[in-house]
């Protein structure tokens, strides 16, 4: 199947998080350009996010795959004490092809995914083919595009 991540960093060596999680999962196709954006939500004062959409070939179910998910967060030493709140690595499936999950700790495709131009940017840069043609319009943040992980 054909599923996107999207992995954000905000804390320490955010571009060496991202490469080091991207380098650990299984099937990726492609990665998206970097992006830096403001957080949204959260406590003020936080540092700028790096932010990259990643597209994967996989065979594990969405509850395996939200478990690599939190796999990479831990090894990030991510730390969950405020919600949106600082973090090393923040890693959220967008989308499944073809397949739909409602459960309270599992949403698929992500509730926000349209909203969040830090996602839909990345996302629209690497598969134009799933996102909408008014996503512009839809999305809300600032975003600069970086260049390569």
């Amino acid at each position: 199947m054909r599923a996107f991540l999207s992995l954000g960093s905000n804390l320490g060596d955010r571009k060496s998080r991202l490469r080091e999680a991207v380098s650990s999962l299984s099937g990726v196709r492609a990665v998206s350009p970097v992006y830096e954006t403001e957080p949204m939500g959260g406590p003020g004062g936080q540092g700028l996010f790096l932010n990259v959409v990643v597209e994967i070939d996989t065979e594990l179910s969405p509850r395996e795959l939200l478990g690599v998910c939190h796999r990479l967060e831990a090894a990030a030493d991510r730390v969950r004490a405020e919600r949106w709140g600082p973090r090393t690595l923040d890693v959220d499936i967008l989308l499944v092809e073809g397949v739909t999950v409602d459960e309270p700790d599992l949403q698929i495709p992500h509730p926000r995914v349209w909203e969040r131009k830090f996602v839909v940017a990345p996302l629209a840069d690497l598969a134009p083919d799933v996102v909408p043609d008014d996503w512009q319009e839809r999305a809300w943040g600032r975003v600069t595009k970086i260049g390569p992980l």
